[in-house]
């Protein structure tokens, strides 16, 4: 399993995919934004390599040298996106999909029509500025883990039909069909039209949310890679408490001025109490009182067609390893099972196999981290949810499929 240690670092280079020029260059150091710049000849190399190879009709997508491992990703004919990581046994997965994300981000501020018919390049430049903050949260320690599992990161409310219910009301007073309330970047609930977006904008739009500072109230052009890359939309975003906020997908109606403090309050007040025992479930995923087995330090738990998804690592705070560590140990498992055990998205021989061997699917698989550590995961599939658990080196291992079955069977009406 990979390890990001205190020295590891993540370049990620964008460039204009005709004249190679550099439109921006982010880098993050042990997980934090770093100013650490690559300098401008190794970023001309690795673009030309790239070039080089399209000339001959070869596609590079990957490399890996001793210490970092680097992949390219072109976009439109217009974009190359190169990302390079140290990090010890990193993933191509893991790596392909950010590319996407973080291409996700550039057309989400600024549009498609800008990136694929570049103008002006200074001009782009400047524009893309505004997309920094939700770049550098892909490239840092996230708390959250839709980026990779391109799944949207979801939180169990203590009441959520009376505040599905009434998020529903105030959709209907507001006349927006696309309406959803966040915690920390978490839908806590959402409209039908809201959960039918697109990716990546499913992901991406509570992401943003979560990486602008915070305000009382947001009126923010945004497009939509999936649903209207040329065409932007309104997103309002209206602050109910600290870290909890409502957002609007809408066009130019309402205007922000309509969406008053008194409306708020009608249709908010009643579910004061409510609202604030969300506030936890940024971390927490599940509400208080929700009994998990006390082997369990994290989990993370799957919707592989609705595309949402539970991660927690809050189960047993005093136990090791650190909240990080569980952090980086589910997003390194999920990228081993994805690729090996379970994939995602088989393709037409793989989905005639199974037809025609259905015993050979997987069902489970299994890992003990060693030696002298001794944490063990579970993957556990059924049906459309895939379950992975960080357990304890105390929980006995011919239990575990048990307990994960047990775990996932708990969950399944909330997800």
């Amino acid at each position: 399993m990979g390890e990001e240690g205190p020295g590891s670092t993540v370049h990620l280079l964008c460039l204009a995919a005709s004249s190679g020029v550099p439109l921006f260059c982010r880098s993050s150091g042990g997980g934090a934004p770093s100013r650490q710049q690559l300098p401008f000849s190794v970023i001309g190399s690795l673009n030309g390599v790239h070039m080089f190879g399209q000339n001959l009709d070869v596609q590079l997508n990957s490399a890996r040298t001793e210490g970092t491992t680097v992949v390219w990703k072109s976009f439109h004919d217009s974009i190359t996106l190169i990302l390079l990581s140290s990090e010890e046994g990193t993933s191509e997965l893991r790596l392909e999909r950010t590319l996407h994300m973080v291409f996700g981000a550039m057309v989400l501020i600024v549009g498609l029509e800008e990136l694929t018919n570049i103008r002006n390049v200074e001009r782009l430049k400047k524009d893309l500025r505004a997309s920094y903050c939700l770049i550098d949260s892909f490239l840092g320690k996230a708390e959250l883990i839709g980026d990779l599992t391109q799944c949207v990161d979801c939180v169990i409310p203590p009441e959520g039909s009376l505040m599905q219910e009434t998020l529903l009301g105030f959709a209907e007073a507001t006349g927006t069909a696309f309406v959803s309330l966040l915690v920390s970047g978490r839908v806590v609930a959402a409209t039908e039209s809201w959960w039918r977006l697109g990716m990546p904008e499913a992901v991406l739009l509570p992401w943003l949310v979560a990486s602008l500072p915070p305000q009382a109230a947001r009126d923010y052009p945004v497009y939509l890679p999936h649903g209207s890359p040329k065409v932007p939309h309104r997103l309002l975003t209206l602050t109910l408490l600290r870290g909890l906020e409502l957002c609007l997908l809408c066009g130019p109606r309402p205007p922000l001025g309509q969406l008053d403090p008194q409306l708020l309050e009608r249709w908010w007040q009643p579910l004061l109490e409510p609202l604030r025992a969300c506030l936890p479930l940024g971390p927490r995923a599940l509400p208080e009182g929700f009994s998990l087995h006390s082997d369990i330090l994290g989990l993370l738990l799957l919707h592989l067609e609705l595309r949402r998804c539970l991660f927690t690592v809050a189960p047993s705070p005093d136990k090791e390893p650190s909240p990080e560590q569980r952090r980086r140990l589910l997003r390194n498992f999920y990228t081993l099972v994805a690729t090996t055990h379970f994939p995602p998205e088989p393709g037409p021989a793989e989905k005639e196999e199974d037809a025609a061997h259905p015993a050979q699917r997987p069902r489970a698989c299994y890992l003990v981290l060693g030696p002298g550590i001794g944490w063990q995961l579970v993957a556990l599939q059924l049906g459309l949810r895939l379950l992975l658990l960080i357990l304890s080196p105390q929980s006995p291992t011919h239990g575990l499929r048990d307990l994960a079955t047990h775990t996932l069977q708990a969950l399944t009406p909330f997800l």
